[in-house]
């Protein structure tokens, strides 16, 4: 029991070191990409983006006051695990969004020459990011994939932002979509608001480029990239085939009981889960077995079971 308290307590410290570190990507991603040119892909900061433009205050500390009501949802519906680890994550890559920022950087002396990254707009306003203008394109590229990167690993360390990261959040648990499209979800009216009150209307094409990259990146960040492939092989000669997998490749197999559609006879469909880089191995297999074999390869998104190490996120552990 202590041994199992142990190793607990030394996965909730690393979980929370590792959303410290998740963090620096968000925060620079806001801050030294999207938020100067009131780019952001929705969420909070897309709030707080409209919130700077009236008042001029700080896009972290806005966020912060903006998640404080969304915490009693998460606590509520999510969990106090869940919640805990919001809490941190929001506070943390709120503040990062504001400490990285290269004016913050300027005063602590950690950047010594600020006017290589002040850029003056056509509108007359300046603004303080690591490009220029007329590199808007990378600057909202490299600032979406910075944020995805962010964003992905919060999540994958039990994390949120807090935000519209909560019913994101919810919206994976409660009807198993991923988190990417969970966020084209919540984030659509934000974006259209953005556009709307700041009076651009590039800002909701932008906002909606940046909410891809984002959400794929996210994606490939919490869940990984899909390694693991599913095989559905339907042969006459499945026996030999099985044997070769068991030899060669050393995967389990399983046969599933079907009917052919033409002949309407009972036939078996061989099933087998593996790692992608072993699809060659198998196509030769059945192909030297059997050259009239049909073959399915499928991604398969998570696997939990001997020889693979499952890629869900269980957001209430």
């Amino acid at each position: 029991m202590l041994q199992r308290a142990k190793r607990h307590l030394q996965r909730e410290i690393s979980r929370y070191l590792g959303i410290v570190f998740a963090a620096i990507f968000f925060g620079i991603g806001y801050s030294w990409f999207l938020l100067p040119y009131n780019i952001a892909p929705g969420g909070v900061a897309g709030i707080a983006q409209i919130i700077n433009h009236f008042t001029n205050a700080p896009f972290g500390i806005t966020m912060i006051l903006i998640n404080i009501p969304l915490f009693v949802i998460s606590f509520i519906f999510i969990g106090k695990s869940f919640g805990g680890k919001s809490l941190w994550g929001m506070l943390i890559a709120s503040s990062m969004t504001d400490l990285i920022s290269f004016p913050n950087l300027h005063r602590l002396g950690i950047v010594k020459d600020l006017a290589q990254y002040t850029h003056v707009l056509d509108n007359g306003r300046t603004i303080y990011a690591m490009l220029p203008p007329q590199d808007i394109y990378l600057t909202a590229i490299a600032g979406s994939v910075l944020l995805g990167i962010g964003l992905g690993l919060i999540f994958r360390f039990r994390g949120s932002t807090g935000g519209t990261d909560i019913p994101v959040a919810l919206i994976k648990q409660k009807a198993g979509l991923s988190i990417g499209m969970g966020y084209w979800l919540v984030e659509t009216a934000i974006i259209l608001s953005v556009g709307l009150i700041l009076k651009d209307p590039k800002l909701i094409i932008w906002g909606y480029v940046n909410l891809f990259i984002t959400s794929k990146i996210t994606d490939l960040t919490s869940e990984g990239l899909p390694f693991i492939k599913g095989v559905y092989i339907i042969s006459k000669e499945v026996d030999q085939i099985r044997n070769e997998i068991f030899d060669k490749l050393d995967r389990g197999v399983t046969f599933l009981k079907a009917e052919s559609g033409y002949h309407k006879r009972q036939i078996d469909v061989l099933f087998c889960v593996l790692n992608r880089r072993q699809v060659p191995q198998l196509t030769d297999i059945v192909k030297d077995l059997d050259p009239d074999a049909f073959m399915i390869v499928s991604d398969v998104n998570d696997v939990l079971g001997y020889g693979f190490k499952s890629r869900k996120i269980d957001l209430g552990s």
